[in-house]
């Protein structure tokens, strides 16, 4: 991986230039691939999303919308502070740490930032993972297997070991393959912490916040296969995880 950087007018750009030649502002416009890829919108929580299908390379783009009452306010927009604290080179910054690491996240590729005075706005480009799909989505549809559950829990504490910090842990972040691999998506806010073993407070700030999403979605649908016993097999392969 080699970080590089493109400044053109009021657009920054921070990229892997091993993977990316001929980078340019417009890439970060889904209509700019409409006659050249197969563009489909997806679902991405708060944010847009576009899975890019060319006959070179899949991407997913996304574009970072607020939430809350302040979207009300300022929809996409985020305080300038500098272009280190962008939520999109912070995002970058630290999947290209986790994916040097070799842990299972989506590759980053770029991350596009547009000063507009005391704003900004940003989007964050990144590999697709193939044949992949939300554990919502698998458990909306079938019932996992206890060896699948396991796999869930081990993938957590495989990033609690490394120490990272997912700051919006949900069903909608982990994805898993056809092959029944793993992977975890979306570090926005996200962080390494200390290095330190005394406090371990937000290690199970991140499960709750897990498992308050997978009950959510259980009270939502009576169909969604999910249930006490799941969450056990979960925290076993969490528990058994070195």
């Amino acid at each position: 991986m080699n970080p590089s950087s493109l400044n053109e007018h009021h657009h920054h750009i921070l990229f892997d230039s091993d993977n990316l030649n001929d980078i340019a502002p417009p890439w970060f416009n889904y209509g700019y691939w409409q006659n050249s890829a197969k563009v489909e919108a997806v679902s991405a929580g708060r944010g847009q999303a576009w899975f890019i299908d060319s006959d070179e390379r899949s991407m997913v783009l996304r574009h970072y919308q607020r939430g809350g009452w302040m979207a009300n306010i300022l929809d996409d927009k985020y305080l300038w502070q500098g272009l280190n604290r962008t939520r999109a080179w912070c995002e970058w910054r630290l999947l290209s740490d986790l994916w040097q690491q070799g842990l299972p996240v989506p590759q980053p590729l770029a991350a596009h930032v547009v000063r507009s005075g005391i704003f900004y706005r940003a989007d964050l480009l990144v590999g697709k993972i193939p044949q992949s799909r939300p554990l919502s989505g698998w458990l909306n549809e079938q019932i996992l297997s206890p060896s699948m559950w396991q796999g869930v829990g081990e993938l957590v504490r495989r990033f609690h070991n490394a120490r990272v910090y997912h700051a919006d842990l949900n069903a909608h972040n982990i994805l898993i393959t056809e092959q029944q691999t793993f992977y975890l998506i979306d570090f926005d806010k996200g962080r390494l912490m200390p290095d330190s073993s005394i406090d371990t407070s937000w290690k199970k700030s991140n499960l709750k916040r897990l498992r308050r999403s997978l009950m959510k979605l259980r009270n939502q649908s009576q169909t969604f296969n999910f249930n006490e016993d799941c969450w056990k097999l979960l925290l076993k392969g969490y528990s058994n995880t070195e």
